[in-house]
């Protein structure tokens, strides 16, 4: 891939200083949890706080740690260094948080609430979807590994969230943030793309192939064999396009196009309900929705559009998209 052909996509790109010098440097870390002007990210039943107003969507943060009421400080995790400020995030009582009332609104300000980010990611400034994706994402990984996986005794917070400790000194082992390999294809023959659709999906949403890596294999080896899987096509050329972040609840989208040596669709798992393949004009027309723009999904479709086509994907008016993005 060339470095002019890449673009970040929404939740990737430089959107702040992740800062690991400070995580564990006690005195700044001190100094930022006295500050009232440090930015805190709250995060709710893994939703972030979001306003909306005047057809404007934003993300909302809180100024200072002693905003958050009875939350312990030792919960917050430093994100990094955002617009100047450094800035936590913190995962709120799930019964109800501080400052909220019980719908997630800011008391005293109804344009504010608690929302899914994959929803609305597009909408935000792509600078803050990163920032609560981000976010979204460490919470996920604290709430899940609350227990050392070696003893099972409870865990503690270290460098300044970004390590979790077994709590018995004895076992000492360590856990540190992961992240969920999973490739997404394209597949083309050329002048028609292979879009599959799941079962438990709106009707007419369609997508592109994807699935998780396996332990022992490669990247290319897990687009081949996703491919076989689930639509029973060959491919005999596998090339890297891009990735993006999907806090949803831990993956890395891993992008890719490929080749079909083979078309004859067999779907021989329970993985999809339906594959077909689509040609540019079927796709403008709006034989099938596709996904949101915000997603890998779209743009591993749109630069295969563009490249043949007249007019931009973004630009036929008989496009159509889904209304959020499973993936």
């Amino acid at each position: 891939m060339s470095s002019t052909r890449y673009q970040p996509h929404i939740l990737a790109g430089p959107y702040l200083n992740r800062a690991a010098q400070w995580r564990r440097d006690e005195a700044v870390l001190l100094a930022a949890l006295a500050d009232p002007q440090t930015l805190i990210v709250p995060v709710w039943r893994t939703q972030n706080l979001i306003a909306a107003a005047e057809g404007l969507t934003t993300a909302r943060f809180v100024n200072g740690v002693d905003t958050l009421g009875d939350v312990d400080p030792t919960e917050l995790i430093l994100l990094g260094e955002f617009r100047g400020q450094l800035c936590f995030a913190v995962e709120m009582p799930a019964d109800r948080p501080p400052l909220f009332d019980r719908a997630g609104n800011s008391i005293g300000d109804r344009t504010t609430q608690f929302r899914d980010l994959r929803s609305i990611a597009g909408e935000l400034p792509r600078d803050e979807a990163g920032l609560l994706a981000y976010a979204r994402a460490m919470i996920l990984w604290r709430e899940r590994h609350r227990f050392c996986g070696r003893c099972g005794s409870p865990t503690v917070a270290a460098q300044a969230g970004h390590v979790l400790k077994c709590s018995d000194d004895a076992c000492g082992n360590q856990q540190f943030p992961r992240i969920d390999p999973a490739i997404i294809v394209l597949i083309t023959d050329g002048e028609r793309a292979l879009l599959g659709r799941q079962a438990e999906w709106p009707a007419g949403r369609y997508s592109t192939i994807a699935g998780f890596v396996e332990p022992g294999e490669s990247l290319e080896d897990a687009v081949i064999r996703e491919v076989m899987e689930e639509t029973g096509v060959t491919v005999d050329s596998v090339d890297y396009h891009s990735s993006q972040p999907w806090p949803f609840p831990s993956s890395l989208m891993l992008g890719f196009t490929a080749h079909a040596a083979t078309t004859d669709i067999h779907l021989h798992d329970a993985e999809l309900e339906d594959a077909r393949w689509l040609d540019r004009g079927q796709i403008a027309a709006g034989e099938v929705a596709l996904p949101t723009t915000h997603s890998i999904s779209f743009r591993l479709i749109e630069d295969w559009f563009d490249a043949g086509a007249a007019r931009p994907l973004r630009e036929e008016p008989n496009a159509r998209l889904w209304t959020a993005a499973p993936r």
